[in-house]
C-alpha cells in the first residue's frame, strides 16, 4: 500500500474517532515531514527508517535550525507510534515500524501564565484601542482572563449562551463535548451586559461580516496586541491568579473542569514562592 493512500485513511479514521482539530492537525504536520523523505510504500517502512527520520534535522530542529523541545519531539514520536499502530490494525503491514520508540523522560514544563505588568499592559492597550473589533477582543480577552475558558469554547459561545441575571454562561463547545455551566464575575457579568447590547441570538464573537470568529483569527488577533505568549496562556493566568488567591487546588480543578486532579498540579507549582513567605513569617 502506498504511504499517502495510509495518510489519507489515517485522517479519515482522526475525523470518525472524534478527534479534535487541533490533534488531527498535529497528526498531519508531523506525518508530512515524515513523508517527505520516507519510502513511497509502507512495505519498505522498518524500524531503521523510522529511527533514521528521528534522528534527522526535520525530526529534531525547527525550520529556523533551533532544536526542538524535548516535548515537541516526543509529540512526534507519539504520532508516528499511533499511526504505524493504525497502519498494522489495518492490516497493512505485518509489524508495527514504531514499535520500537521510546519516549525521552521529561520533566512536565510549568504553564506560560501572563506576570501581572504584563496582564495589565494588555488590558490598558486594549482599552485604548477604538471600534467594535477592538471592543470584541477586549471583551473576548477579559472572559478568558475571567473565566479560564479555552478558546475554542468561547469562540463557540452564542448570544443565547450568556445568561447574565444568574451570571453564568452554558458552554456547549468543549475539550471532550461535554456541555458545561461556567461562572462569571459580577463585573465580567457587567461587561458582557454592555457588550451584548440588545442582540437576542448568534454568535458571542463576529468578525466584521458578521460570521462567527474562528480560533485562528482570534489567535492573530492576540499576537497582534504584542503580548507574550499565546491565547491559552490566559486560561493559565487565571487559574495561576485563582491558586494564588485560593490557595485551593480542588477548586482550580472545578473552575478549569478538569476530570482529574493530576491535569491540575501542574500549577501547584507557580505558588512555591508561599514557601518562602511561610517559612519567613
Amino acid at each position: 500500500m502506498q504511504l499517502q493512500e495510509a495518510l489519507s485513511a489515517f485522517d479519515d479514521q482522526l475525523r470518525a474517532d472524534g478527534r479534535s482539530d487541533h490533534t488531527i492537525r498535529q497528526y498531519a504536520r508531523h506525518l508530512r515531514a515524515f513523508a517527505r523523505t520516507a519510502p513511497p510504500t509502507l512495505a519498505e517502512i522498518t524500524p531503521a527508517v523510522v529511527a533514521a527520520f528521528m534522528n534527522a534535522d526535520a525530526a529534531r530542529n525547527r525550520p529556523d535550525g533551533v532544536p526542538k523541545r524535548a516535548t515537541s519531539v516526543n509529540a512526534l514520536r507519539s504520532t508516528l507510534r499511533t499511526f504505524f499502530a493504525y497502519a498494522h490494525a489495518a492490516g497493512w503491514m505485518p509489524t508495527n515500524p514504531a514499535r520500537l520508540l521510546r519516549r525521552a523522560r521529561t520533566g512536565t514544563p510549568p504553564p506560560r501564565a501572563l506576570a501581572d505588568t504584563d496582564r495589565e499592559r494588555l488590558l490598558e492597550r486594549l482599552a485604548a484601542a477604538e471600534g467594535p473589533l477592538a471592543r470584541r477582543d477586549e471583551m473576548m480577552i477579559r472572559l478568558l482572563l475571567g473565566s479560564g475558558l479555552r478558546i475554542g469554547s468561547a469562540v463557540g459561545l452564542d448570544v443565547g449562551d450568556v445568561d447574565l441575571d444568574r451570571s453564568e454562561l452554558a458552554v456547549r463547545r468543549t475539550k471532550g463535548d461535554r456541555p458545561e455551566t461556567v461562572y462569571l464575575s459580577s463585573d465580567l457579568a457587567v461587561r458582557l451586559r454592555q457588550f451584548i447590547g440588545d442582540r437576542r441570538d448568534g454568535p458571542l464573537f463576529t468578525t466584521a461580516a458578521g460570521e462567527r470568529l474562528t480560533t485562528r483569527q482570534a489567535a492573530r488577533r492576540f499576537a497582534a496586541t504584542g503580548a507574550p505568549g499565546s491565547l491559552h496562556g490566559l486560561r493559565h493566568t487565571f487559574a495561576t491568579a485563582l491558586l494564588a488567591k485560593t490557595g485551593d487546588l480542588a477548586l482550580v480543578q472545578a473552575a478549569l473542569r478538569h476530570r482529574v486532579i493530576a491535569s491540575t498540579t501542574v500549577y501547584a507549582r507557580v505558588a512555591t514562592g508561599a514557601v518562602r513567605a511561610a517559612i519567613e513569617g
